[in-house]
């Protein structure tokens, strides 16, 4: 620590400002004291406060409101005999840029400022955190002192330094061979166009093999798709015919709660930042443990002005990303996780409106399980089901994925191909594994499998993220296409060694990945096959049946197709009965026509792996102008009153600032109470009113 103190006659011919010499260790609760900033009884208060959370001292006094952010960093400065600099008036010198590399200056949150009479002074926002880059750059760089810089003014100097490195280096963090970044469309091609010259050769010289091995590939397809479906709603009624329980955290003190960082892409969604903002401000979470992340594209002005225009909360900022080779979602947060700081890494889409007390409960099943809970999953639906026909035929599909597919894969011990928000990673295991795949356009779908390749799992959480749902032909179809196209390029990127897959996933998982994933895409492709089928057997066998088979054999398999139908309309029924807020349950039976638009999808996402890979084709946000309030989102977990009417459980406040749920028993019922000791700030605050303060960019 030698490195953090210089002697007075070197500070004088730097140029830097004298500072009182520090005597002792004199820690931050007693200098505000000294100093007369704070009174004993409100630092015993703080620090009682602390024990509950991960996070600083100074971030809890500064969102209590007892002073501002810079008296916390000027009395950083005084702990350690320093002074403090205003990166945003004095700018870091680019000839030192670099001194230090971009990925050293993130780790310890330092970055190269000034060189003063020989002495080379690094800006940071923690010495402590910074001391072992002291003791590596003196051996090469001279002297070094530090000066104490503001968070948020210190990223946005790293970001001007470091941006476009930083940048390139978010298009390659995943590893090249679970990556599909070194994809081949003309590769692709060259395969399509031997295939296709194949099938018109065998059309010509055995036409009755070609149909038939299209129709018992397609057939084969449907009965082992139906079959998971199947299973998966077996799992769901027992699962609602099971006597109701609670898993709940111990009574016994609890481990602090972690930091959560919840980033949030933001790609030409101007007409929906305003009310994004406000829906995110909602969250009740402890604000000095709360994150929250715009991040916005360099050359989107008009959603970067839509954001500067707002005025934003606390704890509340914008990350922006230098403009590069790509400009997909993924990029966006790979850069973007190097400004955060949380040990839990959240995801929201723009039109997403969460659940009030998602992240404490996300918060509470990540402190009760075990490191290999690496991801949890919320629940979607939409806040406009009844839109449109496609809202309302989108809302029962979602439903169906959300509420019995995934749950049941996760009882099957599968894989979870992921959705692509109201998503929650456990920093460390996200780093690991190599964050998003830059160029996955179902960058969501392909980290559920490498979460699973990894030896880590996914859970589902019983809380719901209001969206917006797609309520316009072309758009849907777009947006499908999209994620079909994903699902495609993940499957051939994990299916490059199939023995190495098996290796990874196990034989139970590696068949379920190719059930979800080869299952899908075939059903889509192949779907025109089975509706010929149908057609032979309403038209009464005036068609002609594919495959050689007689109109008996023909109209027995239709009779199949109709039983799988009736067990796929069996999963949306299940699901719709547990939405609140939701379209008549008839609108299911039109589903079938519904499902038809995902061919035309999976033609056109076939098409653009070919001739554009790596295009995201984005979906436009804040075309439906009603949104219902959060309590009416279909199937929205709002536990109160559901809890409270029948009577089982009474939900008891202490504050509005509590926010650790814990249950325990009282006169033989269960009692749902909240604790004092790990919320010392909420979003909702109960002080009068709320801070406020302007845009910071990163």
């Amino acid at each position: 620590m030698n490195a953090l103190n210089f002697h007075f006659r070197q500070r004088r011919s730097a140029g830097l400002p004298d500072l009182p010499r520090k005597t002792g260790k004199l820690r931050l609760g007693d200098l505000l004291i000294r100093d007369g900033a704070l009174r004993p009884d409100q630092v015993a208060e703080t620090l009682r406060l602390q024990t509950g959370v991960e996070a600083p001292l100074g971030e809890i006094i500064a969102d209590r409101g007892m002073l501002s952010r810079n008296a916390i960093t000027r009395a950083l400065a005084r702990m350690h005999d320093t002074s403090t600099v205003d990166l945003a008036r004095d700018r870091p010198d680019p000839r030192l840029a670099e001194l230090v590399t971009p990925a050293d200056c993130l780790r310890y949150q330092v970055i190269p400022w000034q060189r003063r009479g020989g002495i080379t002074v690094l800006a940071c926002t923690s010495l402590d955190q910074a001391a072992p880059l002291a003791r590596q750059l003196s051996e090469t760089a001279g002297p070094i002192r530090f000066v104490v810089a503001d968070r948020d003014a210190l990223h946005h100097a790293i970001a001007a330094m470091h941006g476009r490195a930083l940048a390139a280096l978010s298009e390659t963090h995943t590893p090249l061979h679970q990556s599909c970044r070194d994809w081949s469309g003309k590769r692709m091609l060259g395969v399509v166009i031997v295939l296709a010259m194949l099938a018109v050769a065998m059309l010509a010289t055995a036409p009755a093999l070609l149909g038939a091995v299209l129709f018992w590939t397609a057939t084969a397809t449907l009965l082992v798709n139906t079959a998971l479906k199947a299973v998966c709603v077996v799992i769901s009624l027992r699962k609602a015919a099971a006597p109701s329980s609670f898993r709940h955290l111990s009574t016994s003190t609890p481990s602090k709660l972690p930091k959560i960082s919840v980033l949030v892409p933001l790609f030409k969604e101007a007409n929906v930042a305003a009310n994004l903002i406000k829906r995110l401000d909602r969250i009740d979470y402890p604000a000095p443990l709360l994150e929250l992340c715009l991040v916005v594209e360099a050359d989107d002005m008009l959603t970067r002005r839509a954001v500067r225009d707002a005025t934003l909360p606390d704890g509340m900022k914008v990350i922006t990303v230098p403009t590069g080779l790509l400009k997909t979602k993924p990029r966006a947060m790979n850069y973007a996780l190097d400004f955060t700081s949380g040990s839990i890494i959240g995801v929201y889409d723009a039109e997403d409106a969460p659940d009030r007390d998602q992240l404490t409960r996300v918060a509470a099943k990540f402190r009760r399980a075990d490191p290999k809970l690496a991801c949890i999953q919320g629940v979607l639906s939409f806040y406009n089901p009844r839109a449109g026909w496609l809202a309302r035929c989108f809302t029962f599909e979602y439903a169906g994925w959300f509420r019995v597919m995934l749950p049941g894969l996760q009882a099957l011990g599968f894989a979870i191909p992921l959705g692509g928000t109201t998503l929650f990673f456990r920093r460390d295991a996200l780093i690991r594994l190599g964050r998003w795949d830059a160029h996955n356009v179902t960058e969501d779908a392909d980290l559920g499998m490498r979460l699973a390749r990894h030896g880590y799992r996914c859970e589902m959480l019983d809380t719901v993220t209001g969206e917006e749902a797609n309520n316009r032909f072309w758009p849907w179809v777009r947006q499908r296409s999209r994620w079909l196209k994903g699902y495609a390029m993940t499957y051939c990127v994990h299916m490059r060694n199939p023995l190495v897959l098996w290796r990874d996933l196990g034989p139970r998982q590696f068949i379920g990945f190719q059930i979800l994933f080869l299952g899908t895409l075939l059903a889509f492709c192949l779907a025109p096959i089975l509706w010929w089928t149908f057609a032979h057997f309403l038209s009464g066998g005036r068609i002609p049946p594919v495959a050689g088979l007689n109109g008996a054999h023909m109209s027995s398999l239709s009779m199949l197709f109709m039983c799988c139908e009736a067990v796929t309309l069996s999963l949306f029924l299940v699901a719709g009965r547990k939405l609140g807020h939701r379209p008549a349950l008839a609108w299911i039976f039109t589903l079938p026509a519904y499902f038809t638009l995902g061919t035309l999808a999976a033609y056109k996402g076939v098409a653009e792996m070919m001739w554009k890979p790596f295009f995201w084709d984005k979906t436009e946000h804040g075309v439906s102008p009603a949104e219902a309030p959060a309590s009416k989102i279909p199937g929205g977990v709002d536990l109160e009153p559901d809890l409270i009417r029948d009577g089982k459980v009474v939900l008891q406040r202490l504050g509005r600032g509590d926010s650790i749920p814990r249950l325990d028993r009282a006169d033989n019922r269960v009692v749902l109470v909240q604790s004092n000791r790990a919320a010392p700030v909420s979003r909702q605050r109960g002080r009068g009113q709320q801070r406020h303060r302007a845009v910071n960019e990163v």
